[in-house]
């Protein structure tokens, strides 16, 4: 995902900035190029997708611990920016624990396929293979959550389908839900992004949690913030890929000369 990394280092150094200086980034390298080809639309794409970053609403660290969830999920998963973000996130004061949090909840993104395909196997089922089982595992994490009025629906079906193992994720989700290693707002707004994500766009989760996020305090404005988190991270094409164009430019301008 894109962010401030653009900025020269002489305005790194005039924000006090004396790290050792990393290599350029893929971003880096793409918006030089697209300065090159294209000035008056990389000037407006860089001001777009530094806006969440400067327009002060989320704190730094909430930015940045946002955008490590973007980049460490299954769906999309970018190694390079999410080093990035995990060095700004730790730099804006994030703890190991918080981005080992955040971590958490991006290795269980994809468990949402469940809850879709759970939910179609049963549909599709013969009557003759439906019914209790005969033995229903213990699953008192499971009934407590039903008791207390916070069991998703969405789980119903692969409830059905397999109680012990449902069990053990939704234990594996409470992990991270009740650790209190971050505020119940945050975790309600990365809960928010991911689902929002391009990579998701799972809209009764993405309702679900805009609901959570505000009954734990999250203002319109902060989600807005996060939703444009989320399409930001889709000019990572333009961090990858502008620099391949370059390569095969290069590439087929060669190929043309050794022709002649």
């Amino acid at each position: 995902m894109t962010r401030d990394d653009s900025m020269d280092r002489s305005e790194r150094t005039r924000a006090g900035d004396t790290r050792a200086a990393h290599p350029a980034s893929s971003w880096d390298e793409a918006l030089a190029l697209l300065r090159e080809w294209d000035p008056a639309w990389a000037e407006t794409c860089s001001r777009m997708t530094n806006n969440p970053w400067k327009s002060g609403v989320l704190p730094r660290k909430t930015v940045e611990l946002i955008s490590v969830g973007l980049n460490t999920g299954t769906v999309a998963f970018h190694p390079e920016s999410a080093r990035r973000h995990i060095r700004a996130a730790l730099a804006a004061g994030a703890s190991r624990d918080e981005v080992l949090l955040v971590l958490k909840m991006s290795a269980l993104m994809c468990i949402h396929s469940c809850t879709l395909g759970g939910s179609i196997l049963v549909e599709e089922l013969p009557p003759s293979d439906l019914g209790e089982p005969h033995a229903r595992p213990a699953t008192p994490i499971a009934d407590k959550l039903r008791a207390a009025g916070r069991w998703d629906p969405a789980w119903d079906a692969f409830f059905y389908l397999d109680p012990e193992w449902t069990e053990e994720v939704v234990a594996t989700a409470l992990g991270f839900q009740e650790s209190g290693v971050i505020p119940p707002k945050l975790v309600g707004l990365l809960s928010v992004a991911y689902y929002a994500s391009r990579g998701h766009l799972y809209p009764a989760e993405t309702r679900r949690h805009i609901k959570a996020a505000m009954r734990a305090g999250a203002r319109p404005e902060e989600i807005i913030e996060v939703l444009k988190l989320g399409f930001v991270q889709s000019v990572q094409a333009s961090n990858f890929v502008v620099p391949i164009l370059d390569e095969e430019l290069a590439n087929a301008t060669r190929s043309t000369e050794q022709t002649r």
